[in-house]
């Protein structure tokens, strides 16, 4: 690579290449923040819902919202909260897990239209780099009355494809991450649905079979 061509870039292009260079400190900043989010929020979700299946079949509310609880992290408050409107408001249960479910999503999707935004701009911003370094290009052989020679111009040209190389690169990185966190996501939300089944499951069983329900409770230790 010509780092006298990227200098010359850096040096007289540097106006048009700021937004670029903001985008990607943008995009960075982003990724470090979600991947942050995601790993303190990431639990065994499998062995998870066999634990609160298994509670539930025996009837213990009580035990489930505390398994939530020792969980944690966003499945752990999403299955807390559905269990305490399970037990408090079981006939609007479905209306009220799905308000807590879309709040959820809300945190998992912070800042992340942040990066499809990027991910559509930033071409556009190095194309705009470099029609700006052509134009002045342009002008600087206009001044030159016809006597700059074939190298200067290609050395203008080759310093205006930075720009749209630069923006492409960013873009790139943006859309891969945005992707990327948005499989994580839907991963997410997966486990909110499944969850939810669970919970109707128990609720459906309860109303239908109440007798049954009762003995398994009758059924626990301690009881």
């Amino acid at each position: 690579m010509d780092f006298g061509l990227l200098w010359f870039t850096v040096k007289n292009d540097w106006l048009v290449l700021l937004p670029i260079v903001l985008c990607s400190v943008l995009t960075v900043a982003v990724a470090i923040e979600r991947k942050f989010f995601y790993d303190k929020n990431k639990r065994d979700v499998v062995q998870f819902i066999h634990r609160l299946q298994r509670e539930l079949q025996r009837g213990s509310l009580e035990n489930s919202q505390m398994l939530s609880g020792q969980l944690g992290g966003i499945i752990g408050e999403v299955s807390e909260e559905g269990i305490r409107v399970l037990a408090e408001q079981p006939e609007s249960f479905e209306r009220s897990y799905d308000i807590t479910a879309a709040l959820a999503s809300r945190k998992l999707e912070k800042n992340l239209p942040v990066l499809g935004t990027i991910a559509t701009i930033a071409p556009y911003l190095g194309l705009f780099g470099t029609v700006v370094r052509i134009l002045l290009t342009f002008g600087d052989l206009s001044k030159a009355g016809g006597q700059t020679g074939a190298p200067e111009i290609m050395f203008g040209i080759g310093s205006a494809l930075i720009a749209t190389a630069f923006g492409l690169f960013v873009a790139i990185a943006a859309v891969a991450l945005n992707n990327y966190y948005q499989s994580i996501v839907n991963r997410y939300e997966d486990d909110f649905q499944l969850l939810k089944l669970l919970f109707l499951s128990y609720a459906d069983e309860r109303t239908v079979n109440p007798a049954a329900a009762q003995e398994r409770r009758q059924a626990q230790p301690g009881y």
